[in-house]
């Protein structure tokens, strides 16, 4: 697993919070993992059950924690029910901020969608209109909603900005989660302007954007590079980028995928591994211009939709219908192992933590599986009484997991 120092000094330089904290998409260093230790394994009958809370509407979007508050993001209004959608005026977003001990809602802002929004079906009514992850410095949170805009508000609820990235929209809808870098708030703008845009934190001004990233669903990932230097690294169509995340000057890239991309990259002693529908390619960071033939180290013709991979100890995770484990020197196949009982589709990006691997299924329940290159199923773990969908991934905290349904949102686990 990665190292402690290594996990602190990432969180640094996204300016995440407190180890506790998980103040993004997929935690301090954006790769699914934590280094809490004594988190369930096993769950479903209620002992492990801290709190659950009801939510206001669905969403795909994951809680991030903030010293003793959780935020979280839902919509109502439209596309909630797909037999009647209603009427795309009275879409709304919220943001919620609950207590972290005890579940309960200490305010929520609603903000109205602007006109108009994708028009909900096909696959945008597999995960709706709430579907990127806030993301914290742990004194404002910052929240993006498509071409509604990014938007800042204090911990406490105080509107602080709002701005513009882009007035596109999508039959897929909109999904990335902003990225904090020093000053900036990062979003892959892709639906909405084909570009990754900087905002400065902390009046919402544009400081850069960089063009032609196309086709992309994935959220944009901090990458520090062997000898010094931090890349700003996002799979786009077609490729995967690499970026100064102070300038958004284009710094390398490698030519690698066929079509639009979903997961998000992770990256280990300056290798960065991304996942794309059909492909899976390791390169390495720090290069300049086109470093396809130069840093792109093994390509495979396997990959995912949706959900991202983590990687431990030598070794690339994810799952899809099946659970993958590939050695991450060179690309070759561990395991692949069906999961049972079928999972059906998932959408959520896995968890590595306290050696075990947590896969949520989308209707299916939770896969627990061990976090060694020789496949383990340790649990299966299905929540009674909420058969709405699961698309977030799973966030830690104090040990204990925080997972959201369409419904609910849970925390799981005896905690510190």
């Amino acid at each position: 697993m990665r190292s402690a120092t290594s996990l602190l000094l990432l969180a640094a330089l996204a300016g995440a919070a407190p180890a506790a904290d998980w103040p993004g998409f997929r935690g301090p260093t954006g790769f699914g993992t934590s280094a809490d230790k004594g988190l369930p394994a096993t769950w479903g009958g209620g002992g492990d059950l801290a709190w659950k809370a009801e939510l206001p509407g669905p969403g795909a979007s994951s809680p991030i924690v903030v010293g003793k508050k959780v935020f979280l993001t839902c919509y109502s209004g439209y596309g909630v029910d797909q037999a009647e959608p209603g009427d795309m005026k009275d879409l709304k977003r919220h943001l919620l901020c609950l207590d972290r001990g005890t579940g309960k809602v200490l305010w929520r802002r609603d903000v109205p969608a602007a006109q108009p929004e994708a028009r909900y079906g096909t696959y945008l009514n597999l995960h709706g209109y709430a579907s990127s992850t806030p993301a914290s410095d742990g004194k404002n949170v910052y929240v993006f909603l498509g071409k509604s805009g990014v938007f800042a508000f204090d911990t406490d609820g105080k509107r602080l900005w709002q701005a513009g990235v882009g007035k596109g929209t999508h039959g897929w809808g909109s999904g990335t989660s902003p990225l904090l870098y020093k000053n900036l708030v990062i979003v892959n703008a892709s639906v909405e302007s084909d570009a990754l845009v900087a905002l400065d934190k902390n009046k919402g001004e544009e400081v850069w954007r960089a063009r032609g990233v196309s086709s992309s669903w994935s959220t944009p990932v901090l990458v520090r590079v062997p000898g010094g230097g931090t890349e700003l690294v996002v799979s786009g169509s077609k490729r995967v980028l690499g970026f100064d995340p102070q300038t958004g000057k284009e710094l390398w890239h490698t030519d690698s995928f066929d079509w639009y991309v979903c997961p998000t990259v992770v990256a280990h002693d300056g290798v960065v591994y991304a996942l794309q529908n059909s492909t899976c390619v390791a390169v390495r960071a720090g290069g300049r211009g086109d470093v396809t033939g130069t840093h792109t180290l093994w390509t495979k013709s396997l990959g995912s939709v949706v959900t991202s991979p983590v990687y431990h100890d030598g070794h690339l995770y994810f799952a899809t219908g099946a659970a993958y484990c590939l050695r991450a020197r060179d690309g070759a196949e561990v395991y692949r192992q069906r999961l049972k009982p079928d999972p059906g589709n998932l959408y959520a990006s896995p968890l590595l933590a306290d050696g075990k691997i947590y896969y949520v299924s989308r209707t299916k329940g939770t896969y627990v599986v061990e976090a060694a290159p020789k496949f383990k199923l340790l649990a299966h773990n299905v929540i009674e009484g909420d058969d709405s969908v699961f698309n977030a991934s799973p966030a830690v905290s104090d040990s204990q997991l925080l997972l959201r349904s369409d419904r609910y949102l849970y925390c799981i686990g005896k905690g510190r």
